[in-house]
């Protein structure tokens, strides 16, 4: 009888992995691993273990760049690592890609590494030494043979290449972001409602655009305060250096035109009451939320970010417009909400975009290809 197969999957907190990482582990379970999952536990532990998975809490920081703090963390990694000698690590987040890849060559434990975008801050010009000690343990982490690489859009895996951290003998594998259940995030029959909807659907953070919506919405207040209702949707995440104060968001609500709802689970409901999903975002690897807006049947406003601009087929599916300009943004906005036929049919563009490039089974089905090279 064959040993069982064990896979650790390692990402910085366990609310990410039910969102962004179940689909994966689940196909992994029923092809017979034991599927082991490190986050740390803000109250999801348990229901991670109820879905059938083992389950160890690890006090990881998401931004945290306390050196002390840092190198506990990561010998608490290692010491997890050595005890369990999974077959294959499953790593993501920024974070446990970093140390989970000096610790992974250090043990001689193959690793994937799913960089799920470098992030803004990541590849500005500014330079710290925290981000200095990061690109040398990534440098050095990646440079093994059993490493494989996943990115969700070229420009990341460049810009890597660019400053030496990916070697020729690292694999590396393009898959677009982690897919939507097509069956799931589907064209409905939108509510009948008296104003066109503008929703913004994602994290309270300032890099993807929170600033640059409220403030759009704000210009074109006067115009369309009665025509239109402009609504943010998304998680307060004090945990994050980026987070957006509860005390702005309350502060720039106009009842009945610019409000914020808080975070939602049901987020079929909001997509099936919004007439245009926006997501004015500085840098992604490729949103989650413009592929399950496409999925919906959708028109888009987007930036020309890397990771937003391969969600939109300018023109087609709806429109892309310059990082940080609110003129721009509202222009497009104010466009859609004049021209109820081209939201339609940019609609009906974003749906045949999500069957072609968004399918959850065939991101799956990668995934699945790569572990099975491992074996």
């Amino acid at each position: 009888m064959s040993k069982q197969k064990v896979v650790l999957i390692v990402i910085n907190v366990d609310w990410l992995f039910l969102l962004h990482r179940l689909a994966i582990a689940t196909a992994l379970k029923k092809e017979g691993w034991r599927v082991i999952v490190a986050a740390k536990n803000t109250g999801k532990g348990e229901e991670i273990e109820k879905k059938g998975f083992e389950y160890i809490d690890i006090n990881i920081s998401r931004s945290g760049t306390n050196l002390i703090k840092e190198f506990v963390a990561f010998f608490n990694l290692f010491f997890i690592y050595k005890k369990l000698q999974p077959d294959v690590v499953y790593q993501i987040t920024m974070k446990p890609v970093i140390y989970g890849s000096l610790i992974s060559r250090i043990l001689n434990i193959a690793t994937i590494n799913a960089i799920s975008g470098l992030g803004y801050n990541f590849t500005d010009q500014r330079k710290s030494l925290v981000q200095t000690l990061m690109t040398k343990m990534m440098s050095l982490g990646f440079n093994k043979r059993n490493n494989s690489l996943i990115f969700e859009n070229p420009e990341d895996c460049s810009e890597l290449k660019k400053i030496g951290i990916i070697k020729k003998h690292n694999r590396v594998t393009i898959i677009k972001g982690i897919g939507v259940n097509l069956e799931e995030f589907k064209p409905l029959k939108n509510t009948e409602l008296e104003k066109v909807i503008i929703l913004l659907p994602t994290r309270m953070l300032w890099d993807k655009g929170v600033k640059e919506f409220i403030e759009a919405a704000i210009l074109l207040k006067e115009e369309y305060i009665n025509k239109a209702s402009f609504i943010l949707c998304g998680r307060l995440d004090y945990q994050n250096k980026q987070g957006v104060p509860k005390e702005y968001l309350i502060k720039n609500q106009f009842k009945g035109y610019l409000e914020w709802l808080g975070n939602q689970t049901d987020m079929v409901t909001q997509y099936q009451r919004a007439d245009v999903v926006v997501l004015p975002s500085y840098r992604e690897g490729l949103p989650v939320v413009l592929m399950e807006a496409c999925a919906m049947g959708k028109p888009i406003v987007t930036t020309n970010a890397i990771g937003c601009k391969d969600c939109v087929d300018d023109g087609e599916n709806g429109y892309k417009v310059n990082v940080k300009s609110i003129q721009e943004l509202a222009k497009a906005i104010r466009y859609l909400i004049d021209n109820p036929k081209e939201r339609e049919k940019m609609g009906k563009a974003s749906r045949l975009k999500a069957e072609k490039e968004f399918d959850r089974k065939f991101v799956i089905e990668k995934h699945l290809k790569l572990f099975h090279e491992f074996i």
